[in-house]
């Protein structure tokens, strides 16, 4: 059979999702969960909206936003004269952002990178490869169509800094609410749990990803717990190669980010939802 590519064409994404074999059951729908008291979940989607980047016009908002941060901001990678931030793994990527509602502009983006065959590799097979020394775990250990990377995560500083204030319980100026404050320290989670929904609406349960430890231990405290493939390496900072398993984050999510998951799953890929158990939602 062969791998279909990451290209998302319309909302219902046929190209996006790998058809079953004869034996395999489709993929279900995410569990309708009943969300709690007013909380993280309703506080982001009030301020913020995730979507996925369906259109070329789209695509070139997220790499001007990658430039910003990437190259302007931190400096990890050189300007480039169009002020766009791009690398051949676009090509086997779907983008997904995160929009700040009153003002319209991207508060964050994130890319799911998938393989179209055998021949490709994943980022940080080609350029972290030193960081991978699980004996199990290795991208090259799963089939091509079951793995992907969460890639190119950026928050702006307009974002960025404002979250680790708000985080910290400060109000800083800038034109933000403080309702709005309250909600930016979920952003660089919301991105996540945006790759981890197109993980699951494309089948790839597989997911690696290069990061910091100390953000790996963060998501681990609300329920994200990645397994790390060996010892932290020198690139951008200190970061590490990590595994984890998306059908096992339902049973794992601390109740409030499951509540997330789902009202991001929800304005991605809009349909009605079943009422099931968490823990069964990715079998």
């Amino acid at each position: 059979m062969k791998t279909p590519s990451l290209s998302v064409t319309a909302l219902s994404g046929p190209a996006l999702q790998r058809p079953p074999a004869e034996s395999e059951p489709s993929n279900p729908a995410l569990p309708a969960v009943a969300p709690a008291t007013f909380g993280i979940a309703e506080a982001f989607m009030q301020h913020l909206q995730p979507q996925i980047a369906r259109s070329e016009l789209q695509r070139r908002e997220i790499y001007r936003l990658r430039h910003q941060v990437y190259c302007e901001e931190l400096h990890y990678e050189a300007l480039h004269p169009l002020r766009e931030e791009r690398d051949p793994f676009d090509a086997q990527a779907v983008h997904c952002a995160v929009r700040h509602r009153r003002s319209g502009v991207l508060a964050g983006t994130v890319r799911l990178v998938g393989k179209r065959g055998a021949h490709d590799r994943l980022p940080l097979e080609t350029h972290c490869a030193q960081a991978l020394t699980h004996p199990s775990l290795l991208p090259h250990h799963f089939a091509p169509h079951e793995v992907c990377e969460i890639s190119r995560l950026a928050v702006p500083a307009v974002f960025r800094k404002q979250s680790a204030a708000a985080a910290e319980g400060a109000i800083v100026a800038g034109g933000f609410s403080e309702q709005e404050l309250r909600s930016f320290p979920a952003i660089a989670i919301g991105l996540y749990m945006a790759a981890i929904t197109l993980s699951h609406e494309t089948q790839r349960h597989h997911v690696f990803v290069m990061m910091e430890p100390r953000l790996a231990r963060g998501l681990a405290f609300v329920g994200i717990r990645f397994q790390a493939l060996g010892e932290a390496i020198e690139y951008h900072g200190k970061r590490g190669a990590y595994y984890i398993d998306t059908r096992q984050l339902p049973s794992q999510l601390a109740p409030a980010y499951l509540d997330l998951l789902q009202v991001i799953a929800g304005a991605l890929f809009p349909r009605p939802l079943t009422a099931a158990h968490p823990a069964a939602a990715w079998p």
